[in-house]
């Protein structure tokens, strides 16, 4: 799996500790087994761990959006 920089970095960004950080060390090390929080997980895959990495910055990071609002304009013909 190609892991985005910019995940990688903000993972690595986290206090030590972190779930994330946590995730973004075990991927860069190549091993699966991911401890925080005093639990151990074995995650399948490095590709499993960077899915899990990508959802929690989209989680963390997603920005609220502002609704769109569309202006619609009708004549008849004269």
């Amino acid at each position: 799996m190609r892991m985005d920089p910019t995940v990688l970095a903000w993972a690595l960004t986290q206090a030590t500790g972190n779930r994330w950080r946590s995730l973004a060390e075990a991927f860069a090390a190549g091993t699966t087994r991911v401890s925080f929080d005093g639990r151990t997980v074995e995650y399948r895959s490095l590709d499993e761990i960077g899915r899990a990495l990508a959802a929690g910055y989209g989680a963390e990071n997603a920005t609220t959006r502002r609704p769109s609002i569309t202006l619609a304009s009708f004549r008849r013909p004269e």
